[in-house]
Order: structure tokens, then C-alpha cells, then sequence
């Protein structure tokens, strides 16, 4: 699921419209592989990573905006459930639940909608899930956790470099969405999005070229 030439209204209708033809069309069948959910530190070229993997693996591809998106509205939450037969609204309850009890949560309306979506996304199965703590959603059987790091400095250059910044503005950018970043996790998950223990492959884009981060996450995957 792209984000670049199309509203994200329309991506998500579309989405939509896929898993209601795919629910019908289908019996009886085997639970999906485990989604893939990708984090990344701004600057580190994670987005690139998850579309790479994507485009390698023939995964629907759920950036950041789009889960946004998604977990804003109560109308495309209403949607997106529509697309579960009984059984995985049933199994959708009993993970939030679990994480709520887990993690000592009080998830507001917003997080509620949150968890359901990514919830519902796992069911479906084959995709990407880019950012809002989709990692500490699902369970340990549903999910491939990926991290794409890489050091501030080069993390800066990156992000100056992209987007025609001087050093100091980019610098500021960077450091201003990592603490962003943090605090979400932190409010929504009481947990620490840089805790390598979070994660079940990390990656190091300074060493690593986009394309060699892609083939590493692929070959984990498979």
C-alpha cells in the first residue's frame, strides 16, 4: 500500500475492498504467515527498507500515515473489522486484552482503535506494518520485528541530504521526531522503541546499503 500518488482515503477503501473479496472467497484455511513490522530511527532509511521488503516479498505495505490514518477514524475501524469473520474478532479481543493486562495499559480511544486495526491487518496476514509501535501489538507468533537503525550523524547527512536541509535544521528535524517517536511508544506501549530486546533483527544502515538491508530482511523472513 503506497502513499505517494493516491489520497490515503482512497488506498485505504481500496484495502479494504481487498480483504472483503478475499474473506469471501475463501474457506477454510491455514492462519497467515506473520506480518512484518519495521521500525526505524528518522534518517536511517527505513521506509525505503519497507518498501524494498515489500516490493521483494509481495506484501501489502502499511506506512506510519496510513495505520494513522486508520486508527483516526472510527468509520474505517468499523470498516476495517467488517473484514473479520467471527472467529478473528474473537482472537482480536483476546489480544487486546492481553496487552492491556500485559503491559499495565490504560489505552485511550485512539489506542483502542490503533490496536484493532494493526490486529485486524495481522488476520489478514502478508504485509509490512512502518511504525506506531505495530511491534508491540501483536503477539510473538503473529509478527517479524524489524528495526532499522543507523548513527545520528549519518542519520543527519541522510536527512539533509534528502530534503535540502542545512546541518542544523536537519539536525533539529532528526532529533525532534526520535523524541517524538519515543514518547509515543512510551505513552501508548510503556515501553522503550530503542531497547534492541524489542525487536527481532536489527539493522544498520551505515553498513549496510538499502538494497543489502532488504536481502538480510528477506532471508530472516523466509
Amino acid at each position: 500500500m503506497q502513499t505517494k500518488t493516491r489520497p490515503i482515503h482512497q488506498l485505504i477503501d481500496e484495502q479494504v475492498r481487498k480483504w472483503n473479496l478475499t474473506q469471501a472467497a475463501k474457506k477454510e484455511a491455514p492462519p497467515p504467515r506473520p506480518v512484518i513490522t519495521l521500525s526505524r530511527e528518522p534518517g536511517s532509511g527505513g521506509r525505503l527498507v519497507a518498501q524494498g521488503i515489500a516490493e521483494r516479498l509481495g506484501l501489502d505495505l502499511f506506512h506510519q500515515e496510513v495505520l494513522h490514518a486508520m486508527a483516526s477514524s472510527a468509520k474505517v475501524g468499523t470498516q476495517v473489522l467488517a473484514t473479520l469473520d467471527e472467529r478473528g474478532l474473537n482472537m482480536l479481543e483476546d489480544w487486546m486484552a492481553a496487552l492491556v493486562n500485559e503491559r499495565h495499559l490504560w489505552p485511550d480511544e485512539y489506542a483502542r482503535h490503533l490496536i484493532k486495526v494493526v490486529g485486524a491487518i495481522s488476520r489478514h496476514g502478508k504485509a509490512v506494518l512502518v511504525g506506531r509501535g505495530a511491534n508491540f501489538i501483536l503477539p510473538a507468533d503473529r509478527r517479524f520485528r524489524i528495526r532499522v537503525v543507523a548513527p545520528l550523524d549519518f542519520r543527519v547527512q541522510s536527512v539533509a541530504h534528502t530534503h535540502d536541509l542545512k546541518i542544523e535544521e536537519a539536525r533539529r528535524r532528526v532529533t525532534r521526531t526520535d523524541a517524538d517517536r519515543k514518547a509515543f511508544v512510551r505513552k501508548y506501549f510503556n515501553a522503550n522503541i530503542a531497547d534492541p530486546m524489542n525487536y527481532d533483527m536489527v539493522l544498520n544502515t551505515s553498513v549496510l546499503s538499502i538494497d543489502s538491508a532488504v536481502a538480510a530482511a528477506c532471508a530472516a523472513f523466509e
